[in-house]
Protein backbone atom coordinates (compact mmCIF):
# COMPACT_ATOMS: atom_id res chain seq x y z
CA UNK A 1 0.00 0.00 0.00
CA UNK A 2 1.41 3.62 -0.74
CA UNK A 3 -0.15 6.98 0.62
CA UNK A 4 0.84 9.97 -1.75
CA UNK A 5 1.08 13.60 -1.60
CA UNK A 6 2.76 16.17 -2.51
CA UNK A 7 5.40 18.24 0.67
CA UNK A 8 7.16 20.85 -0.41
CA UNK A 9 9.42 20.03 -3.20
CA UNK A 10 9.38 16.50 -2.76
CA UNK A 11 6.22 14.10 -3.64
CA UNK A 12 5.71 12.52 -0.39
CA UNK A 13 5.26 8.75 -0.85
CA UNK A 14 4.57 6.44 2.29
CA UNK A 15 4.70 2.90 1.61
CA UNK A 16 3.94 -0.10 3.46
CA UNK A 17 4.10 -3.99 3.20
CA UNK A 18 5.85 -4.94 0.26
CA UNK A 19 5.90 -1.63 -1.47
CA UNK A 20 8.11 -0.76 1.79
CA UNK A 21 9.99 -4.16 0.97
CA UNK A 22 10.82 -3.14 -2.99
CA UNK A 23 12.12 0.12 -1.33
CA UNK A 24 14.56 -1.05 1.07
CA UNK A 25 15.91 -3.82 -1.33
CA UNK A 26 15.74 -1.49 -4.53
CA UNK A 27 17.95 0.80 -2.20
CA UNK A 28 20.10 -1.27 -0.48
CA UNK A 29 20.62 -2.84 -3.83
CA UNK A 30 21.96 0.56 -4.76
CA UNK A 31 24.58 0.67 -1.61
CA UNK A 32 24.55 -2.66 -0.17
CA UNK A 33 27.08 -1.08 2.79
CA UNK A 34 25.46 0.84 5.37
CA UNK A 35 26.09 2.22 8.88
CA UNK A 36 24.80 -0.12 11.39
CA UNK A 37 24.20 1.53 15.13
CA UNK A 38 23.65 -0.61 18.08
CA UNK A 39 21.08 1.53 20.92
CA UNK A 40 24.31 0.52 23.53
CA UNK A 41 27.48 0.93 23.20
CA UNK A 42 30.28 -1.47 24.81
CA UNK A 43 33.43 0.20 25.95
CA UNK A 44 35.66 0.61 23.09
CA UNK A 45 32.78 0.90 20.55
CA UNK A 46 31.67 3.87 18.92
CA UNK A 47 28.02 1.98 18.22
CA UNK A 48 27.95 2.76 15.04
CA UNK A 49 30.07 0.75 11.99
CA UNK A 50 30.02 0.05 8.19
CA UNK A 51 28.32 -3.20 7.46
CA UNK A 52 27.92 -5.13 4.21
CA UNK A 53 23.93 -6.68 3.75
CA UNK A 54 24.25 -9.57 2.53
CA UNK A 55 20.79 -10.36 1.58
CA UNK A 56 17.22 -8.99 2.15
CA UNK A 57 14.62 -11.52 1.70
CA UNK A 58 11.17 -11.76 0.27
CA UNK A 59 9.75 -10.32 3.78
CA UNK A 60 12.41 -7.14 3.79
CA UNK A 61 14.55 -8.79 6.52
CA UNK A 62 18.56 -7.39 6.31
CA UNK A 63 21.48 -10.54 6.94
CA UNK A 64 24.82 -9.58 7.82
CA UNK A 65 28.02 -11.93 8.34
CA UNK A 66 29.80 -10.59 11.29
CA UNK A 67 32.04 -12.00 14.52
CA UNK A 68 30.16 -13.58 17.89
CA UNK A 69 33.02 -12.02 19.68
CA UNK A 70 32.53 -8.74 18.11
CA UNK A 71 31.64 -5.34 20.05
CA UNK A 72 28.84 -5.71 17.69
CA UNK A 73 27.06 -8.59 18.48
CA UNK A 74 27.60 -8.10 22.16
CA UNK A 75 26.19 -5.17 22.54
CA UNK A 76 23.42 -6.02 20.05
CA UNK A 77 22.83 -8.90 23.06
CA UNK A 78 22.51 -6.43 25.50
CA UNK A 79 19.73 -4.72 23.26
CA UNK A 80 18.72 -5.65 19.72
CA UNK A 81 17.60 -2.37 18.63
CA UNK A 82 19.29 -0.99 15.51
CA UNK A 83 19.39 1.50 13.61
CA UNK A 84 20.95 0.93 9.85
CA UNK A 85 21.80 3.96 7.37
CA UNK A 86 22.14 4.02 3.77
CA UNK A 87 23.36 6.30 1.68
CA UNK A 88 23.66 5.71 -2.28
CA UNK A 89 25.66 8.65 -4.01
CA UNK A 90 24.88 7.61 -7.63
CA UNK A 91 21.16 8.46 -7.25
CA UNK A 92 20.93 10.58 -4.34
CA UNK A 93 19.08 8.00 -2.63
CA UNK A 94 19.02 7.62 1.42
CA UNK A 95 17.30 5.10 3.52
CA UNK A 96 17.28 5.05 7.45
CA UNK A 97 15.70 1.75 8.99
CA UNK A 98 15.08 0.76 12.62
CA UNK A 99 14.55 -2.39 13.76
CA UNK A 100 15.22 -5.46 15.51
CA UNK A 101 18.60 -7.77 15.18
CA UNK A 102 18.52 -11.20 16.30
CA UNK A 103 22.78 -12.76 16.66
CA UNK A 104 22.80 -16.54 15.70
CA UNK A 105 25.25 -18.97 14.57
CA UNK A 106 23.13 -21.05 12.05
CA UNK A 107 25.28 -23.19 10.08
CA UNK A 108 22.67 -23.08 7.13
CA UNK A 109 22.64 -19.46 6.71
CA UNK A 110 26.40 -19.00 7.44
CA UNK A 111 26.82 -21.51 4.31
CA UNK A 112 23.95 -19.40 2.19
CA UNK A 113 25.11 -15.83 3.01
CA UNK A 114 29.30 -16.68 2.59
CA UNK A 115 31.84 -14.69 0.37
CA UNK A 116 35.51 -15.73 -0.33
CA UNK A 117 35.99 -12.21 1.37
CA UNK A 118 35.43 -13.12 4.55
CA UNK A 119 38.41 -15.52 4.47
CA UNK A 120 40.36 -12.12 5.16
CA UNK A 121 38.33 -12.00 8.79
CA UNK A 122 37.93 -15.71 9.66
CA UNK A 123 41.45 -17.96 9.50
CA UNK A 124 39.48 -21.22 9.05
CA UNK A 125 36.87 -19.64 6.79
CA UNK A 126 32.95 -20.23 7.14
CA UNK A 127 33.86 -23.06 9.36
CA UNK A 128 35.32 -20.65 11.94
CA UNK A 129 33.30 -20.98 15.40
CA UNK A 130 33.64 -17.05 15.78
CA UNK A 131 31.29 -16.51 12.38
CA UNK A 132 28.23 -15.27 13.17
CA UNK A 133 24.86 -14.03 11.21
CA UNK A 134 23.04 -11.07 11.99
CA UNK A 135 19.30 -11.09 11.62
CA UNK A 136 17.51 -7.60 11.29
CA UNK A 137 13.99 -7.79 10.39
CA UNK A 138 13.09 -3.41 9.83
CA UNK A 139 9.89 -2.28 11.63
CA UNK A 140 9.92 1.46 10.26
CA UNK A 141 12.09 3.71 8.23
CA UNK A 142 12.32 6.38 6.03
CA UNK A 143 13.70 7.40 2.79
CA UNK A 144 14.44 10.07 0.46
CA UNK A 145 14.69 9.43 -3.48
CA UNK A 146 15.75 12.19 -5.81
CA UNK A 147 15.35 9.77 -9.18
CA UNK A 148 18.35 11.46 -11.46
CA UNK A 149 20.86 12.31 -8.67
CA UNK A 150 22.66 14.60 -7.71
CA UNK A 151 24.08 16.01 -10.65
CA UNK A 152 21.48 15.88 -12.18
CA UNK A 153 19.07 17.76 -10.23
CA UNK A 154 21.66 20.69 -9.79
CA UNK A 155 21.82 21.09 -13.55
CA UNK A 156 17.95 21.36 -13.33
CA UNK A 157 17.35 23.55 -11.05
CA UNK A 158 20.59 25.93 -12.80
CA UNK A 159 18.36 25.87 -15.97
CA UNK A 160 15.37 26.15 -14.40
CA UNK A 161 16.72 29.56 -12.26
CA UNK A 162 18.17 30.61 -15.80
CA UNK A 163 14.94 30.24 -17.59
CA UNK A 164 12.33 31.59 -14.54
CA UNK A 165 10.66 28.98 -14.90
CA UNK A 166 9.29 26.64 -11.71
CA UNK A 167 10.89 23.39 -11.31
CA UNK A 168 9.18 20.22 -11.31
CA UNK A 169 10.35 17.88 -8.46
CA UNK A 170 11.45 14.53 -9.48
CA UNK A 171 11.93 13.33 -5.98
CA UNK A 172 10.57 12.28 -3.59
CA UNK A 173 10.37 10.55 0.32
CA UNK A 174 8.76 8.64 2.51
CA UNK A 175 7.79 6.46 5.69
CA UNK A 176 8.13 2.87 5.46
CA UNK A 177 6.39 0.14 7.38
CA UNK A 178 7.30 -3.52 5.70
Amino acid sequence: MATQHKTGDARRDDLEGRNAVEKIREISQQCPICFFATSVRTPGSSGARPMTVQKVDEHGTLWFISGIDTHKDQELNINPEVSLYFQSSERAEYLELHGRATVSQDRQKIEELWQSQFDAWFEAGKKDPRVSVIQVVPEEGHYWDSENGGLATGMRTMLSNFFLQPQESRSSEGKLRP
